[in-house]
């Protein structure tokens, strides 16, 4: 009997300049079509979406749920999703894509890590909110998005407190699901178990980290860890850890004048070869080209910034 064929899940890396790390994708282009991609994708940042038009479905934690006009959606880092349109539809969406722990760096300081874990690998999360139970968060949602088209006067600080008022709403939300189904059956415990080997990778991606430490951080033999990861998160364990390599690395060609020598020792690569071979495999071409095509332009297009998309028009 063949083998059942394992998704492919596309690592999406968003380059948000580190002063102001909003990116507003809106217009004609982010139609998307009804053909479902074949791969599931997951980004280095927080996406809130807007549909303005038609419904659809999106498929997250192995889960299909419905979307329709007036929905705001809210997909952390690093989780595994797809979108496509109700047949003969083309929803029509717009944008925010964000780090909270850049944004609120300034304002919160130490602890601004706090930022991004209330809202990933949670059971009771909610992806999608509609404008007629959230009334609040589809106008901050709404007010975020005006801000970055018309760019008035003081647009960036505005933008950074509604910004923040919207990712309390988040956290409310969240609370009170939470609250609400305390003492039902988790859906899928094995969400709960890997969240730990999460955390333990943002924390220590600087050091060496091998597959048998974030297993004993999830008290799981290294094959059933290895099975349960993948399942949930749709990459390798050591894949996954790249990617958050990768990305930090990104931030340190952008804000530091460091050789690409020492980001590759400061992001846990052992040598600067399996460095350049990873950056390649996730960003398309090697750090000194990506660095050096950053500087050139401050401001990097949204579609330089984004892979072409399967399921888009």
């Amino acid at each position: 009997m063949p083998r059942k064929k394992r998704p492919v899940v596309e690592y999406r890396h968003y380059n948000l300049a580190l002063s102001f790390p909003v990116l507003l994708l809106t217009g004609e282009r982010w139609r998307i079509s009804e053909i479902k991609s074949s791969n599931l994708h997951f980004h280095n940042c927080l996406e809130i979406g807007i549909c303005l038009q038609k419904s659809g479905t999106i498929d997250v934690e192995g889960v299909s749920k419905s979307f329709r006009e007036g929905d705001v959606t809210c997909i952390p880092r690093y989780i595994p999703h797809t979108t496509y349109s109700s047949p003969g539809e083309e929803s029509l969406w717009e944008y925010i894509f964000v780090d909270p722990e850049e944004l609120f760096r300034d304002m919160f300081k130490e602890f601004v890590e706090s930022f991004e874990g209330p809202l990933s690998f949670c059971e009771n999360h909610r992806y999608i909110m509609n404008r007629e139970e959230f009334p609040q968060v589809w106008f901050l949602a709404n007010s975020i998005v005006n801000e970055l088209k018309n760019q008035r006067i003081d647009y960036q600080t505005s933008v950074k407190g509604l910004m923040l008022s919207l990712y309390i709403e988040f956290m409310r939300i969240h609370d009170a699901k939470r609250q609400q189904t305390k003492r039902i059956a988790i859906r899928d415990e094995r969400i709960v178990i890997i969240a730990n080997a999460i955390d333990f990778i943002y924390k220590n991606y600087m050091h060496p980290i091998n597959i048998e430490d974030l297993a004993d951080n999830c008290h799981l033999s290294v094959s059933h860890f290895r099975r349960t990861f993948h399942s949930i998160i749709g990459v390798a364990p050591l894949e996954f850890l790249n990617s958050t390599r990768i990305n930090e690395a990104c931030k340190l060609l952008r804000s530091t004048g460091d050789t690409i020598i020492s980001i590759s020792e400061q992001v846990g690569f052992r040598s600067v070869s399996s460095f350049n071979r990873c950056f390649i495999k996730f960003i398309g071409v090697s750090p000194r080209v990506w660095r050096n095509t950053y500087l050139q332009s401050e401001t990097i297009s949204s579609k330089s910034a984004i892979m072409e998309l399967n399921g888009w028009m």
